[in-house]
């Protein structure tokens, strides 16, 4: 996706994406649409000159060794987020509107696994795609400085999830 100010810049370095969701550009760009559309925290988005969000599609061998690296977690796992923007930053730029660099800005990089989405789906008796919509999802709001830490953050973020995967006529992923 790339309007005005923004550019999705989304690769994929293996597992079997074409195959699972040949669409998989244009869920992510619809993810990102009603992140911006509905989330309280993006309503700045317009004030920056660029801003790009990096996707990577990949494999759980990859992911393991990210997973590893940067969380000391030896194992695969379905998506990691690396937000660019400090806590600080979210505050002043995202929540505040103010002091918006006329540089570009990353707003971080998210990285999912195929062989774990697909795994997790099947268990949980989803479909990839909506599964993978809502991680797609969480990824981003993570990158708004939104967390799962304790349980009043975790309630607020499968809230705005939630309300975020019903405007893509998706079930709520947290329902027993």
């Amino acid at each position: 996706m790339t309007a005005d100010n923004i550019t999705l810049d989304i690769s994929v370095d293996g597992g079997d994406w074409t195959a699972r969701l040949p669409d998989y550009r244009q869920q992510i760009t619809a993810c990102f649409r009603e992140l911006v559309a509905h989330v309280p925290l993006a309503r700045h988005f317009d004030k920056f000159n660029h801003l790009e969000l990096s996707i990577l599609l990949t494999d759980d061998k990859a992911i393991q060794k990210l997973n590893r690296d940067y969380r000391h977690k030896d194992r695969a796992t379905n998506v990691l987020s690396f937000p660019s923007l400090s806590g600080d930053e979210v505050d002043l730029f995202l929540k505040q509107g103010q002091r918006i660099p006329d540089y570009p800005v990353s707003l971080g990089d998210i990285i999912f696994a195929c062989e774990t989405l697909s795994r997790e789906a099947h268990e949980q008796g989803k479909s990839f795609r909506d599964h993978f919509c809502h991680l797609c999802l969480h990824g981003m709001v993570h990158l708004l400085g939104y967390d799962h830490v304790d349980v009043d953050q975790a309630e607020d973020m499968e809230r705005l999830e939630k309300e975020l995967l019903s405007k893509l006529s998706i079930d709520d992923p947290y329902q027993d």
